[in-house]
Formats: structure tokens, C-alpha cells, sequence
């Protein structure tokens, strides 16, 4: 076995310490500060990134980001191709939150008027003008293609003007998809007749 080496005579600081393995004798100082830092820092980070994700749910998590991406990415393959007599279609935009928001903003900015916030129109208030939009009953068919060429095509004897020369198809569409967003596919519809 090798003896250890000689301390240089310049530092006094410098402790070994006192056991040997393979020959090979370690030196007993502390780490640098740097180092330590780095160290101390990644402790804290790991910490405060734990807390906000997981317990807190302060920020979004990696599945919930994922999943936000994917309802975008659908909304605008759906939205590329709008085919307003395609029944399933309407169902599945219905079912996309991001087509749905949007819908929303536009009945919140356009059809709240005679509709109320809450769909329910005339069924809620007997002074609103519109007719209730979340029950079953419908006056000019509840299919989600019947309800797009009413908002389409409007019914200006009752007072509702045809929006998609004004919104587009899209927006149209849009309005329709949140509309259905609070129906469930294959639900009875009654057709009720106009007073």
C-alpha cells in the first residue's frame, strides 16, 4: 500500500482524511459555494414546482396543456370542415369546448337579448321574445341541421333576423354547437306549434 501523499506545504487548510481505499485518500474539505448554491436552489425549485403542480394546482398540468392543445387542434379540423347537413358533425362540435367558447361569446354578444344568458327565453321570462332553447320542444325542428337553418336563415315573422349573412358559417355554426352543447344527443324532440 502507498502511503498518502504529502500535504502541500503552502495550504495548512487542507485535511485528508483518514482512511485509505485502493491506495486512493480523500480530501475532507467543504464543497464550494457555488456549488452549493446550485445545489440548495434545485432543492427549492423542485419544491415550489411540486407545490404549484401537483398539490396547489396553481398551474396547469402537462395533460390538462395536452388536452387544451388537442380541443384546438379538433376545433380547427371541424372547422375546416363544416358540412351544415351533417348531423354527427354538429354533435361533435358541440362536445369541443373551444368551438362551444366561441359559440358562447357570440350568442353572449348577439342573442341574449330575446334568448336571456340562460337559453331558457320566453320559458324563464314571459317578456323576452325568444323561445326557451334547452328544453325539447322546438318550433322549427330541433335537429342540430333544422336549428342551423333557423339561425342560418332566421324567422323574421317571429323577429329573429337571418344571422349568417351578418356571422358566416362558422360563427353560425358556432352559435349552433353551443346551443346543442346543452342537449344530449338522441334526446326526444317535440315540435311545438307556433302561438
Amino acid at each position: 500500500m502507498n502511503p498518502p501523499p504529502p500535504l502541500p506545504p503552502d495550504d495548512p487548510g487542507i485535511k485528508l482524511r483518514p482512511h485509505t481505499y485502493d491506495g486512493i485518500q480523500e480530501f475532507d474539505q467543504r464543497l464550494p459555494n457555488w456549488w452549493l448554491y446550485t445545489l440548495y436552489g434545485t432543492i427549492a425549485f423542485s419544491i415550489v414546482y411540486w407545490f404549484a403542480y401537483m398539490t396547489a394546482s396553481v398551474m396547469p398540468t402537462d395533460q390538462a396543456q395536452v388536452d387544451a392543445e388537442m380541443a384546438k387542434l379538433a376545433a380547427i379540423r371541424l372547422a375546416s370542415s363544416i358540412d351544415v347537413t351533417n348531423d354527427a358533425l354538429f354533435w361533435d362540435l358541440s362536445r369541443n369546448p373551444v368551438f362551444v367558447d366561441a359559440g358562447k361569446q357570440t350568442f353572449n354578444s348577439l342573442c341574449v337579448a330575446c334568448h336571456l344568458a340562460s337559453l331558457k327565453g320566453k320559458g324563464e321570462n314571459p317578456a323576452a321574445v325568444g323561445p326557451n332553447l334547452v328544453d325539447q320542444a322546438w318550433i322549427h325542428g330541433g335537429t342540430p341541421k333544422e336549428i342551423y337553418a333557423t339561425v342560418s336563415k332566421g324567422v323574421l315573422v317571429k323577429g329573429m333576423p337571418a344571422w349568417e349573412p351578418v356571422l358566416g358559417q362558422k360563427k353560425s355554426a358556432e352559435v349552433v354547437a353551443f346551443v346543442l352543447s346543452h342537449h344530449q344527443k338522441g334526446e326526444p324532440i317535440t315540435i311545438e306549434v307556433p302561438k
